[in-house]
């Protein structure tokens, strides 16, 4: 999962029919598949009936769930939540006696006369109004949309699963208008007109119940463009409400980007095909409000702002997607237990979040400066950037307990660094790597190795990670993981700066127009409910050189006004804004409003800077060549 840094920061600022006989034989019950079907042409209210044909159980009483945690989101979801009018029918049409145990389960009574299940779904982005930024509810690219115009389908809010049957075959059919362009890297067997031509059923293959929550959806009034990156058919889905941007332009900056990427990745062909499913909200009631994505195995689901401008979409894409598609090095190569076997109702978690989303952050990072997308010196901002914003998190929590109690108190707060120290242990490990191997070997070279030996159908045990890695490494590479990762030794960063020819110096450094550096210039009064400029102000040369002062506060931005309420959408947008956009901005100091109109310059403030060091010995800049350069 990748949030957008800004939704994460203004988050944290101002919320401080039916039956048969069958063939084959499980432990509780008989049939070829379990048969599933989802009718989007029978909407009612924004709800979608789905029906349940699980086959011939053997017991008196069964099961039934909807997730509460899935996949890649490390936070509670609740799709239990979503799910109305639950019922049971036998094999005579007759309802049998349920009952719902807590937020994501029913219990069904007789169940070896059970038939089928029935009930409707609704969507997760409609309640997003209702309940705000906060609470548990699911992150909005895991989330659900039942529109008209568009259907969001990640199917673990649809389907869910008797307990005993998880590693059941599933069939989905769905039925929609034959007018929907329809989009899923789930294996479609075959699909019916009806007579009238007016509906299409497609039907799916699934193998187990994960392949049904790791293959997202979309139907819809869709825009889709394909192109191949080497072996590999990538599918793009975008739904613009108002037909902002197009599938065309934005596969453009896509296709540049993951052709870099494969270059960089060489031999990795995990899939054959890779689907990105962009849903651009337009802000409207009922539209998602989290910002970012969720990783799948083989696709991920992107939910941006509709009215963001083009270059800072496509910004946002290159950030969100390359994280998301080196995903296909782990966890769908490297992964440990608690992924392949994972329990959606209580699972568990590994103790590595440094490698699965860590080192898939260094290689987003990395991959642009190998591929020549980024110059050095901005390699070296984002790290700097990086090291600034884990500053702020807590430095001497131990990595591993962080990510294996990453649910509770008081790790879940910290979930954000393993975007930041996260990627910077992978950049620690690769530094290390390469000085040990003269250049030869680094952490790509590493996951390749654990690839090789796992691959997507074999876990390896959490526990014995790290003794594998140093065995298939050097003993420094162990040495820094046993402390800095497993203890909680906070990161002398400098001392790797040193191995490569880098070092930290005062400077005049870029900065955007709501931070100097990892730093918010804004002082949040919950008081009040104002969100002043603070001290940092000063230090900002945009906001300083048009007079704005400690104190003051933004009262319109380009006409919208600004409170706490619309903070997190305006401070999105500001965050991406770019020199040369013309601005208006109504300050409010003590009572009194005054207007800056202007069009912005770049902004820059004074702090360290991470640069090469003009005394740097051969070997240090070798190694550093090897470590950007591969």
């Amino acid at each position: 999962m990748k949030k957008l840094l800004l939704s994460t920061l203004a988050s944290g600022l101002l919320l401080v029919g039916c039956g048969g006989s069958k063939t084959t034989t499980s432990p509780l019950a008989t049939q070829t598949a379990i048969e599933t079907s989802i009718d989007l042409s029978k909407v009612t209210n924004d709800k979608v009936p789905v029906t349940v044909n699980p086959g011939r159980f053997t017991t008196e009483t069964v099961t039934y769930r909807l997730p509460r945690v899935v996949q890649g989101t490390y936070s509670v979801s609740d799709f239990g939540k979503y799910i109305d009018s639950f019922k049971a029918f036998n094999y005579k049409g007759e309802e049998l006696s349920t009952s719902k145990t807590d937020t994501n389960t029913w219990t069904i009574s007789d169940a070896k006369d059970l038939d089928y299940i029935t009930y409707y779904v609704n969507d997760t982005f409609d309640q997003e109004v209702e309940g705000g930024i906060g609470g548990e509810q699911p992150f909005s690219p895991a989330g659900t949309n039942i529109e008209p115009t568009n259907y969001v389908m990640n199917l673990h809010g649809f389907i869910g699963y008797f307990d005993s049957l998880k590693n059941s075959q599933y069939k989905l059919d769905v039925t929609a208008p034959a007018s929907f362009k329809r989009t899923s890297a789930l294996q479609e067997t075959s699909n019916k007109t009806s007579e009238d031509g007016s509906l299409i059923t497609s039907s799916y293959f699934a193998p187990r119940y994960f392949d049904i929550t790791d293959n997202p959806m979309f139907y819809g009034e869709l825009d889709v463009e394909e192109f191949q990156v080497g072996d590999i058919k990538i599918v793009l889905s975008v739904y613009s409400p108002n037909k902002v941007h197009t599938a065309a332009e934005i596969k453009g900056v896509v296709e540049k980007m993951m052709q870099a990427q494969k270059t960089y990745l060489g031999d990795v062909n995990s899939t054959p095909r890779y689907d990105i499913y962009l849903y651009l909200s337009d802000g409207s009631e009922g539209s998602p409000k989290g910002f970012g994505a969720l990783e799948h195995h083989t696709s991920t689901v992107v939910v941006l702002q509709e009215d963001m401008p083009f270059d800072a979409l496509a910004e946002s894409m290159v950030d969100v997607v390359s994280h998301e598609f080196f995903h296909i090095v782990t966890p769908l190569s490297v992964h440990s237990e608690d992924v392949h076997y994972f329990d959606y109702n209580q699972p568990t978690f590994s103790k590595h979040l440094w490698m699965y989303e860590g080192v898939t952050e260094y290689f987003a990072t990395l991959f642009q400066v190998d591929q020549g997308l980024v110059d050095n010196q901005e390699f070296y901002g984002d790290i700097l950037q990086k090291i600034q914003t884990a500053k702020n998190m807590n430095d001497s929590m131990s990595f591993t307990e962080m990510s294996e109690n990453v649910l509770d108190e008081p790790y879940a707060p910290q979930y954000y660094n393993v975007y930041m120290k996260g990627a910077l242990i992978g950049m620690c490990i690769d530094i290390i790597m390469r000085e040990e191997s003269n250049g030869q070997r680094g952490i790509l070279s590493l996951m390749k190795e654990l690839s090789n030996k796992y691959g997507k159908n074999k876990p390896f045990e959490d526990d014995k990670l790290i003794e594998e890695i140093t065995a298939m490494t050097y003993p420094s590479v162990g040495e820094f993981l046993n402390t800095h990762v497993v203890g909680g030794t906070p990161i002398d960063y400098n001392v790797y700066f040193e191995k490569v020819g880098l070092m930290m110096a005062e400077g005049k450094v870029q900065t955007n127009y709501i931070q100097n550096g990892g730093e918010l210039i804004f002082a949040p009064n919950q008081q009040t409910m104002k969100l002043p400029f603070s001290e940092a102000v000063k230090n900002n040369s945009f906001w300083a050189d048009n007079g704005v002062q400690p104190g003051d506060v933004m009262k319109t931005v380009n006409g919208d006004a600004f409170s706490f309420m619309t903070a997190q959408k305006i401070l999105t947008d500001m965050y991406m804004w770019k020199p040369g956009k013309e601005v208006e901005i109504v300050i409010d100091r003590d009572g009194t409003e005054y207007t800056i109109k202007t069009k912005l310059t770049q902004s820059y403030t004074t702090g360290q800077m991470l640069t090469e060091n003009p005394d740097a010995t051969k070997e240090q800049k070798e190694i550093r060549q090897a470590w950007l350069k591969g």
